[in-house]
């Protein structure tokens, strides 16, 4: 009971605490600044290996047809082409009332 009395009378921040004219602006600690430096250093790393790849052009644009990646692609859409019912005219699917055309 005392605490919510306690909070109901607090001074709090209208609206979105964190955004606006009157928000909380958080402190800065040991602990963010480590993380931050932390997120900057990995996206460096990431920067670092996006620009200097491992491999050269020559090598990597023969590297998926050594993989054979195309030919499984194809052979995958194939069987899935396979199992699909096959594809139907509609002169097809009436073809059973043409049986006698006498103005021919």
């Amino acid at each position: 009971m005392r605490l919510t009395v306690v909070n109901f009378f607090k001074k709090s921040v209208n609206g979105h605490i964190f955004r606006g004219k009157h928000r909380l602006v958080k402190r800065v600690t040991h602990s963010s600044m480590a993380t931050l430096v932390r997120e900057y250093e990995q996206t460096e790393a990431n920067m670092k290996l996006l620009l200097h790849p491992y491999l050269t052009k020559e090598q990597s644009s023969g590297h998926a047809k050594e993989l054979g990646k195309k030919e499984k692609i194809v052979a995958k859409w194939r069987e899935e082409q396979l199992k699909m019912k096959p594809h139907v005219t509609i002169a097809e699917r009436l073809a059973h009332l043409d049986v006698k055309n006498v103005w021919d």
